[in-house]
């Protein structure tokens, strides 16, 4: 792999997290050979369920302009999810919740945002018919598109934005600097062309955000595979090790994908990083 470089956003950067709310689902879509799974002696214990974070990343970049980082879920995410939403409900979801709102806690409108990273596709309802880029990886576009239209594994996306009226920009490597700090790490395994995201501050330091590479904590610090939302565990295997090297090299600080608990002991909107 390439070797990490650590290339800092330009002064007076700054980087809001922004909750999105939460969502509830069986541990078992989480960790493999979680003890929810039923055996001989215990063929229906009691599932656990984990309540987990949606959040998103808006950056003020003083070249690049207003970006932001993943979208969370739909506005009306039971209409839109159909049979999926029973799997993994909204637990915890207001008005103030809203990407919108969420947006205008930092002093910016949505209407400001002039470019969207997607790591994993999801809701881009806000952007149709506008002419704001959405970047994401050639894969994981083209495997989006395969997986809703054959029905092959039409769970992870929703039709709702798997639109030509969305101003798609696709890239293709392994390492893409869409910016000057912020570069793209392909990390195939959930997904095959999920990516994860290198902010590099420069008074804060690096921040990784891994996506759904790595749902909750313990499926990097443990190494657990995912469980019913993992698909290619040998791809996931080797981006674990791709990431544990750009955390090593870099000295990142590792922000997961949906785990709660390490995303509220980060700044809260209106508070950022530099």
């Amino acid at each position: 792999m390439p070797r990490p470089v650590y290339t800092p956003c330009p002064e007076g950067t700054k980087m809001w997290l922004l909750d999105l709310g939460t969502l509830d689902i069986d541990a078992n879509f989480l960790f493999a050979g979680h003890q929810n799974a039923g055996s001989a002696s215990n063929p229906n214990p009691v599932h656990e369920r984990i309540e987990m974070i949606v959040y998103a990343v808006l950056i003020e970049h003083p070249s690049a302009g207003l970006l932001l980082f993943e979208t969370g879920c739909h506005d009306d995410m039971e209409k839109h999810w159909g049979p999926m939403y029973d799997v993994s409900p909204r637990k915890r979801y207001t008005t103030v919740n809203r990407l919108d709102k969420q947006i205008e806690a930092t002093g910016h409108s949505i209407r400001d945002v002039q470019a969207v990273i997607m790591g994993h596709l999801r809701g881009l309802m806000h952007f149709i018919d506008t002419k704001i880029p959405i970047y994401v990886h050639d894969l994981e576009l083209t495997n989006a598109l395969w997986c809703l239209f054959t029905k092959a594994d039409a769970g992870p996306y929703q039709p709702s934005y798997l639109t030509h009226r969305l101003n798609w920009q696709t890239f293709g490597d392994k390492v893409t600097e869409l910016f000057p700090g912020i570069t793209m790490h392909l990390c195939a395994g959930h997904t095959p062309g999920l990516c994860c995201m290198q902010v590099d501050l420069p008074q804060d330091g690096p921040f990784l955000f891994t996506g759904d590479q790595f749902h909750m904590k313990e499926n990097y610090t443990k190494q657990i595979a995912q469980g019913l939302l993992g698909r290619d565990k040998n791809a996931w295997l080797q981006s674990t090790k791709y990431i544990s090297r750009l955390e090593t090299v870099l000295g990142a600080k590792i922000v997961y994908g949906h785990d709660k608990g390490v995303f509220m002991e980060l700044k809260q909107v209106p508070d950022y990083y530099r």
